[in-house]
């Protein structure tokens, strides 16, 4: 373990910051920064498909082992898929289209909600376990690597 080494839930935490970030600075641009828009909604959408990718391979297998909770990892799952849904609509629209800004605004609510469920239920449950979560967070870092 190197000194760098940060574990599985401090780099969803810092995630899930980047793209909160992200969509604050979308909501402060102007309707006519189609350019900017559009450039800011790539990188979210990118940013978060890397994101749920690498909780549904290596974090979500791992935490379901342990917690014991599949209604929540369940629903983690299910939320991923609505989300996922959404993101390949709006990148398939141009920023000028309608509704661009209404389903970049309904992604940023359900990514806030399903965040909150993480922050505030998943991953203090992962905590109370023994799982190895520097070991995981470094195979989540490497695979993060690959995209």
């Amino acid at each position: 373990m190197n000194s760098k080494s940060i574990d599985a839930i401090g780099i969803l935490i810092t995630d899930h910051r980047a793209v909160k970030a992200m969509f604050a600075e979308f909501d402060e641009l102007s309707d006519r920064s189609t350019v900017s828009k559009k450039r800011l909604v790539d990188t979210i959408c990118n940013a978060l498909l890397i994101h749920t990718q690498i909780e549904e391979e290596i974090f979500y297998p791992a935490v379901k082992e342990v917690i014991g909770n599949d209604d929540l990892m369940d629903e983690a799952v299910v939320e991923h898929a609505s989300a996922k849904d959404l993101i390949e609509q709006i990148q398939e629209m141009d920023p000028s289209d309608d509704l661009y800004d209404a389903k970049v605004k309904v992604l940023s609510e359900q990514i806030e909600h399903h965040v909150l469920e993480e922050e505030r239920e998943m991953f203090p449950l992962v905590r109370k376990t023994r799982l190895d979560l520097i070991a995981l967070g470094e195979e989540m870092s490497e695979r993060k690597e690959q995209f």
